[in-house]
Formats: C-alpha cells, sequence, structure tokens
C-alpha cells in the first residue's frame, strides 16, 4: 500500500517507527560524505602508474620537437589536442588543451562575452541585461557561473532525452537578451538523461534572437560508461550546428578530471575555427603556457581513444557495484513512499525526486544523522527548487561499506520526510 493510502492513525504509528529507527542512526556518530561526485580512493589509484610516465630519465619533448619543460604552446601539443579530439569526436586542429578544468575554460569563455563579445558581436556588459537557457536539474557549478556574473538564469524542464525543446526554441527565439544554454549531453548532471538526435538537431538549428548565442557542451561524461553493452552515444554538435548554418553556434567541453586525477587532469575546448581562433588570441595574453608535462603525461599513459577506453572500463569495475547498490537499496527501501529516481548508464550521478516540499528536510535530516548529501536546490538556478523534490545522489566516493551505511540512513530520512508531508497536508 502506498503512503499515500494509509490513514492518519497509520501514518502516526509509522513516523513514531521511523523517528525510533532514525534515532539509532544518529547514535552511531557517523561522518559520511555523498555531497560532491569524486572519484574514490581506488579509482585514483588506477591512475598512479601515469605518475612514472614521466621523469627525468624520459624524452621530455612532444613529438613536434617542443620541449615540455619550458615555455609555450598556448593551446597544448600536438599529441594532447589529438586525444582530447579523439574523445571530442573534432577535429584536433580545432582543439585547445589547457590545465585541469573544464570548468575553469567555461568560466573564461563567458567572461570573454562579457568583457568582449564573439566575434565581433557586442560585449554583453554594454547590454542592459544577460540571460541564459539552464535545464533543470543540471550542473549546480554551471548555475554558479551565471549567478556570480549576473546573467538571468531561466530555468527549462529537463526531460529523459534533454532540455524540453519546445520552451528552449521559445525562449532563445523570442529574447535577444538570452545569450546560451548549459548542456550534459551524455548522462546529463544529475539525471543521466542523454540527449536524443533529434534533440542535438533542434539545438543547432534553432532561431535565435541573439545573433552570437551559444551552447556550451559540457561532455563531461563522454567516456564515463558504466555498463558494457549499454554505452550511449550523442550526435556530434559540431556537425548540426555546420550542416544547419551554425558554424560559430557551439562550444564543446571535456576533461581527463574524472579519469586520471581530478586535481591533475587536462581540459579542452573544441570550437570552430573562427571561435578557436579569437580563445587563441585571448589564451596568449592570459598565460604563457600550460602544464605541457602534465598533457604529455597523459598521453604517453592512455596513449589514444581505445586506450582511454580501457582504461575507463576498470573504472566502471569498481563503480557499477555502487550504482547497483544505490539502486536497489532504493528500490526495496522506498516502496509505497511515492518517490522516483534515475537509472543512468554512465555518469556519476542518480537524480532523485521525492515527494513535493521533502527534499530540504530529508537531506537535513540526513546531515543530522551524519550524512552529508549535495544541498536540496544546488541542482536548480538560484537553488531555488520549485517543488522541493530534487536531491543529487552522489555514490562514487565512499567505500561500499560506508556507502550502504549512507543509503540506510537516507532511506529512513526520507520515509520519514515523506510521512511528516503527509500529515501536515
Amino acid at each position: 500500500m502506498s503512503y499515500a493510502e494509509l490513514s492518519r492513525e497509520e501514518l502516526e504509528a509509522l513516523k513514531a517507527a521511523l523517528e525510533a529507527e532514525y534515532a539509532e542512526h544518529c547514535a552511531k556518530g557517523l561522518a559520511l560524505n555523498m555531497a560532491r561526485g569524486k572519484p574514490g580512493a581506488d579509482q585514483l589509484a588506477l591512475s598512479l602508474p601515469m605518475l612514472d610516465c614521466v621523469n627525468a630519465t624520459t624524452e621530455l619533448f612532444a613529438e613536434d620537437g617542443t620541449d615540455c619543460r619550458n615555455y609555450g604552446v598556448m593551446d597544448g601539443i600536438p599529441e594532447a589536442k589529438r586525444l582530447m579530439a579523439s574523445i571530442m569526436d573534432h577535429d584536433a586542429e580545432r582543439v585547445c588543451v589547457f590545465g585541469n578544468s573544464s570548468l575553469n575554460i567555461m568560466y573564461d569563455l563567458v567572461s570573454h562575452g562579457m568583457l568582449y563579445g564573439y566575434l565581433g558581436a557586442p560585449a554583453w556588459k554594454t547590454l542592459p541585461e544577460i540571460a541564459w537557457i539552464c535545464p533543470s536539474p543540471g550542473y549546480d557549478r554551471h548555475f554558479a557561473i551565471c549567478e556570480q556574473l549576473g546573467i538571468r538564469m531561466i530555468p527549462v524542464r529537463m526531460t529523459e532525452t534533454g532540455p524540453d525543446m519546445d520552451e528552449v526554441e521559445r525562449i532563445a527565439a523570442s529574447d535577444a537578451s538570452v545569450k546560451g544554454i548549459w548542456c550534459v549531453p551524455q548522462y546529463s548532471n544529475p539525471t543521466g538523461a542523454v540527449y536524443s538526435d533529434e534533440v542535438v538537431r533542434r539545438l543547432a538549428s534553432m532561431e535565435c534572437a541573439a545573433e552570437d548565442f551559444r551552447i556550451f557542451w559540457d561532455n563531461a561524461y563522454c567516456v564515463h560508461h558504466l555498463y558494457e553493452g549499454r554505452e550511449a552515444h550523442v550526435a556530434d554538435i559540431a556537425a548540426a550546428c555546420e550542416a544547419s548554418g551554425h558554424p560559430d553556434r557551439y562550444f564543446k567541453f571535456a576533461s581527463t578530471s574524472k579519469v586520471t586525477f581530478p586535481g591533475a587532469g587536462i581540459a579542452a575546448v573544441a570550437a570552430s575555427a573562427a571561435n578557436i581562433a579569437e580563445i587563441k588570441s585571448r589564451v596568449g595574453v592570459q598565460t604563457v603556457g600550460y602544464d605541457k608535462l602534465n598533457q604529455l603525461r597523459h598521453v604517453k599513459f592512455l596513449g589514444d581513444a581505445n586506450g582511454m577506453a580501457e582504461h575507463m572500463k576498470k573504472h566502471a569495475a569498481i563503480i557499477a557495484p555502487k550504482f547497483d547498490m544505490v539502486l536497489d537499496m532504493l528500490e526495496a527501501g522506498l516502496e509505497g513512499v511515492g518517490a522516483t529516481w534515475s537509472k543512468p548508464d554512465g555518469g556519476y550521478f542518480i537524480s532523485f525526486e521525492g515527494l513535493p516540499g521533502t527534499a530540504k528536510r530529508t537531506v537535513a535530516l540526513a546531515k543530522e544523522a551524519g550524512v552529508t548529501m549535495t544541498g536540496a536546490g544546488a541542482t536548480w538556478p538560484y537553488k531555488n527548487d520549485p517543488r522541493d523534490t530534487n536531491i543529487r545522489i552522489a555514490p562514487t566516493l565512499p567505500p561500499m561499506n560506508e556507502l550502504e551505511q549512507a543509503m540506510e540512513v537516507f532511506v529512513c530520512c526520507v520515509k520519514l520526510a515523506s510521512v511528516e508531508a503527509l500529515l501536515a497536508e
């Protein structure tokens, strides 16, 4: 029987039982963290051999003769560009490889639009208002960039195949202040959604009131498959934009942050020739060169797209059982509650939807019991989830035994918050 069908007396009795269970969890003195999508220690250990790929006894020159110890080469050594191009479905000549953070590249490119404009268009800072389309639930750090730079965010409903394109098209065509859209096209953060070919085509070909509209295509999880034989594929946004006559509309991003070391990976942007030329002109002022030794290290360790794929299978062998356990515990523990959750084939998150008005309460209860989750509301612009339902579950960091403990607490908190909400109606 569903919770919604229980009588008030039955709900009161269930609440008392759940409060007793919750008190037992609180008494354990747990200190477990599931707040961010960090790789676990066993995942990080997979890349330790990379540290020996470049040292004082190895070749420290790139294939074109560049001395990787010295200044210069602002857009990446050729072999690093080829490696990143291979996972981004792009021409290596139109790829720039920078430091460890693709988020940093995104921030720089939004800032470039604010300060200078794109390809001769007016700088956004000269305009009365700038707005951005934000598929939601989405990635909190994307939203933080907009919020810090004073860009008005427009939430659009996220579906299993991408953002609600009827709404995206309406907004983009009707408002010249709308300059971009955030997209995580493969195993989207947090829902795990995979953009359909139709969504990619419509994004590339839609009418935009702003001629300098940009699609920020954050392909953070393009190689992060969980299950062999169920690998997702997303149509190439570059090819779609070029085919529709909008070759400069997109920026693609990717990194090795969750492939090797999050704090010491390499990140890349891919774009049209015109956009790449503009990026390189700015970067030449911003820096005298990124860490080419680290780029060389990655190439020697990963090799090519096939080497990358083999390495990622090792990651999947570690984290797929964690996702399976979380999903099994949600299924077994929350029968009748009325909650739903995503079942992704890749990426780093499970998106949980509780009863309306329960997400903040659930996260607060978990925190008090020693389990830190991503803040409720974080997956929406301005941290304002209008129905207070969404919670991002990040299974990767805790070891299996700690993850099981954390999920026992979470399930209890969901049930308690749900009963409280039903009693308050």
